[in-house]
């Protein structure tokens, strides 16, 4: 049976992921995590996460998937072994170093690649693989054909993330949050400026993009429930549901949801309640305590176009030269908006506000 991964960031987090039948948790310590905002896990609770969940059957995967300075190596060692004395099952790394500094000091924890290393196809994966990584972590980018190849000649588990919020940028690849505050998102600090409401504005500062909304870097969250079958029957090991800044009463809902289309794939039953609408129903909003909710949810406007190639964008936005040439998904067939002349000519994107979280 497929893995169902879901995120926890705090203690709370975790026991609704385990109550709603997931198989697996991934969480990080207060050290080396790429979500450095969130709750997070001191040493003692990691030790009371881990005996929580493997008396029920559960799996810990520990996030140490931060780029690591020199001076923090003898702190890393220390810490690796003492997620393996504590019987943690994995850990997730991107930087080869830490992965390097982990098979030396705990030969026996398995090694995950973090989806921070951008492994997109068959020859980053066999070069894991030989690296002796047991799973990796696809890029969100990887089209479900792609990943049905990668799956048929690779040895390693291959890990997909299948629901919730979307990077603008290739996953470890963006330096935005660094440049503009200086927190970075491949040290844990990621300010997800990409969030924010921005303005297009051409050389005369007026707005181009009028009726696109103010959220112009703000994909649309996954949801791939409707993909569940072809990932099972494509050779995926284990779907992650994103999610560790996210509230005790998010994780419980997509959990279930995930949950309970996986067991009616096995069982040859249909699911009973509508699970799309409990997702679509659950709205979020912004407050003190949760800097992690997008700008941009538009429930139930979250789909699963990442895997067949469609754009993630809202249907009423359409980008292209001067706003970002490199993206690397491919636009709406509706190109009105891109082929205005006064789009070719616009020069910057300015954020509404210069505050970062």
């Amino acid at each position: 049976m497929i893995e169902l991964l879901a995120p926890a960031g705090s203690m709370e987090a975790l026991k609704a992921a385990v109550e709603g039948g997931a198989n697996a948790i991934y969480l990080s310590g207060k050290m080396f995590g790429a979500r450095a905002y969130a709750n997070n896990f001191d040493e003692q609770c990691l030790k009371e996460a881990i005996e929580f969940a493997h008396l029920r059957n559960v799996k810990i995967h520990v996030t140490v998937n931060t780029l690591v300075d020199n001076s923090e190596i003898p702190a890393l060692a220390d810490y690796f072994r003492f997620l393996y004395e504590i019987g943690a099952d994995a850990v997730l790394v991107q930087d080869l170093g830490a992965a390097r500094l982990a098979q030396l000091v705990a030969p026996d924890l398995p090694l995950h690649a973090s989806t921070q290393m951008t492994v997109n196809n068959l020859a980053g994966v066999l070069a894991l693989q030989e690296l002796g990584f047991s799973r990796v972590v696809l890029s969100r980018e990887v089209t479900l054909k792609d990943i049905i190849h990668i799956c048929r000649n690779s040895d390693v588990e291959i890990e997909v993330f299948a629901h919730g919020a979307l990077c603008v940028c290739y996953s470890g690849q963006c330096l935005m949050s660094s440049m503009i505050g200086g927190r970075s998102g491949n040290r844990g600090r990621c300010a997800q400026p990409c969030r924010l409401p921005y303005t297009l504005v051409d050389k005369n500062n007026n707005n181009v993009l009028k009726d696109a909304g103010q959220y112009l870097l703000s994909p649309r969250d996954m949801n791939t429930l409707e993909l569940i079958p072809e990932f099972i029957e494509a050779g995926v090991v284990s779907l992650k549901l994103e999610g560790r800044m996210k509230k005790p009463e998010y994780v419980a809902v997509v959990v279930d949801a995930y949950r309970q289309k996986i067991d009616s794939y096995y069982s040859h039953t249909e699911v009973q309640e509508d699970i799309q609408k409990n997702l679509s129903t659950y709205r979020f909003q912004p407050g003190p305590d949760s800097v992690s909710v997008s700008a941009n949810v538009r429930y139930p406007d979250i789909f699963p176009g990442i895997f067949h190639n469609d754009f993630l964008f809202p249907q009423n936005f359409s980008h292209g030269p001067g706003v970002s040439d490199c993206h690397p998904l491919p636009l709406f067939p509706d190109r009105s908006l891109w082929e205005d002349p006064a789009l070719h000519r616009s020069e910057c994107i300015l954020p509404q506000t210069h505050q970062l979280p």
